[in-house]
């Protein structure tokens, strides 16, 4: 599966809330500076996560957004659900229900549709964190947290 980049910005501005102190605020111009993404289109993915109820939003000098739980608590499912993010690697297909091999491909696929879903609704944002800091660590890289 690969991401979009709806998904994959998505995934990057969790990440970077996950790292502020607290889980404190952060402006979207933070956010895409620091990883690199267009503000606008962040924004509005942002207002998106907003309505999923992943992020609240805090007005003010010092507000921004922040995550709305723990990071552990969200999925990347969950994630990718906010910003409809589609995983559908079948839509549209019909089988030919003449041919046998046909329904067996189809079903298979399904199948394996099916445990890639359960995959992404057990893989927290905290198991994302920990997989990223553990590359850093290995390449030897400083603090600094780009996604």
């Amino acid at each position: 599966m690969k991401l979009t980049t709806r998904g994959h910005y998505s995934v990057k501005a969790l990440l970077d809330l996950s790292l502020q102190p607290n889980y404190g605020p952060t402006s979207v111009k933070a956010i895409a500076r620091r990883q690199d993404l267009p503000a606008p289109y962040l924004e509005k993915l942002l207002i998106e996560m907003r309505h999923s109820g992943l992020v609240k939003s805090v007005r003010g000098s010092q507000g921004g957004y922040q995550l709305a739980c723990q990071p552990n608590q969200i999925s990347l499912g969950q994630i990718l659900d906010a910003v409809e993010e589609k995983n559908q690697p079948l839509s549209g297909y019909q089988p030919d229900l003449t041919q046998g091999s046909d329904w067996v491909a189809f079903s298979l696929w399904k199948r394996l549709h099916e445990k890639l879903k359960e995959a992404l609704y057990k893989i927290t944002l905290a198991d994302l964190y920990y997989d990223a800091r553990s590359w850093q660590a290995s390449q030897g890289e400083a603090t600094s947290f780009v996604v």
